[in-house]
């Protein structure tokens, strides 16, 4: 039998240079410091940056050609060296010597010139008809929107591909934000409304509302954060019940501080509601304003607009701010309630 014998790496001149450079060129900044440190012993005795220049040249096909070396052969080209010559000298092609040196005459610039890349499927025309139907159908799920486009412009479309063109539109895909409906007349009144309390002092307002709260299902956090396999992941899902159990809430505020939070046990009349009004508003009311004159405001639900309430409102001389119909998101108030919510 031949016996093997081991040979240690770094110690001795048996690899030749042409082996080693080869080796150093498929990963030459990992192997600059061993090029330091044995540099004197293989019997290389260059330079430590012309052998960076020499490692950073043989790269994969279509990589760019490095700064450094481009401005080394711009040097030699001032110099009066032919172009061959250039290219002879740090193994280069001959063509990649023209170019870098023909695009250094006409810019006077040695970058690297922006590749054009692949054409895109939609051009810019195609664009402005997706960005229309996009607009007109607004409510389109992406799979409608890849399905009409197929049609409409005859090519292969993918939903990918209709994702980012979406995005070159500048365009993007949200939840739609939840507004309560309202006809032309309660349209008018809001804005009529609008106008006459533009000048209105907002800071001597008390404004109250009620709010329902889900015990253990409510309505907030419906996306979550997950991986896809995490799908069947109990703590990803979004637990829900036919008739879950809720407390309502009833709460006042100012520009001066929070009044007292109270929950309603069983339903809403208008005789509950001016009791609530008896215990918690009129004390919050003092505290607050410290006999300062306000004005009181709640909607239009029927315990708020029924006439024992509106009479036991003008018996205690409470002046009330005419809200118009189907306007939660005038009231700040309602910022408080998801604020809460959030926290529980």
């Amino acid at each position: 039998m031949r016996a093997t014998h081991s040979k240690k790496v770094g110690t001795g001149s048996n690899k030749s240079p042409e082996k080693l450079n080869v080796h150093i060129r498929n990963s030459w900044r990992t192997n600059l410091q061993l090029i330091r440190s044995t540099g004197n012993t293989i019997g290389y005795k260059k330079i430590l940056s012309e052998w960076q220049c020499l490692l950073e040249v043989k790269m994969g096909r279509g990589s760019p050609i490095p700064t450094m070396l481009r401005r080394k052969i711009v040097e030699q080209y001032q110099k009066g060296v032919s172009q061959r010559k250039i290219a002879k000298s740090l193994k280069l092609s001959s063509s990649t010597v023209h170019n870098i040196i023909q695009r250094f005459r006409e810019s006077g610039t040695i970058s690297v010139r922006k590749g054009q890349g692949r054409n895109t499927i939609l051009d810019a025309h195609d664009l402005q008809a997706l960005r229309r139907h996009c607009i007109k159908y607004r409510n389109a799920t992406v799979m409608e929107i890849t399905t009409w486009a197929q049609e409409y412009f005859q090519k292969t479309l993918s939903v990918n591909t209709i994702h980012r063109a979406i995005r070159r539109c500048r365009l993007k895909l949200y939840r739609s934000k939840r507004k309560p409906y309202l006809n032309m007349i309660q349209k008018r009144r809001c804005f009529l409304w609008a106008k006459v309390a533009k000048g209105a002092k907002w800071k001597t307002v008390l404004w109250s509302d009620e709010s329902k709260f889900e015990v253990l299902f409510r309505k907030l956090g419906r996306h979550v954060i997950r991986t896809k396999e995490d799908k069947d992941n109990p703590s990803c899902y979004q637990l829900s019940v036919q008739k879950p159990a809720s407390l309502m809430v009833w709460d006042c505020m100012s520009a001066c501080g929070m009044g007292s939070l109270h929950i309603w046990k069983g339903t809403i009349n208008a005789e509950r509601y001016i009791q609530v009004l008896e215990q918690h508003m009129l004390p919050s009311r003092r505290r607050l304003f410290q006999g300062r004159p306000c004005i009181f405001q709640h909607d239009n639900a029927r315990p708020h607009s029924a006439s024992i309430t509106a009479s036991w409102l003008r018996r205690r001389r409470i002046r009330i701010l005419k809200w118009p119909a189907c306007s939660p998101d005038l009231s700040p108030i309602e910022n408080i309630w998801r604020f809460i919510k959030r926290k529980m």
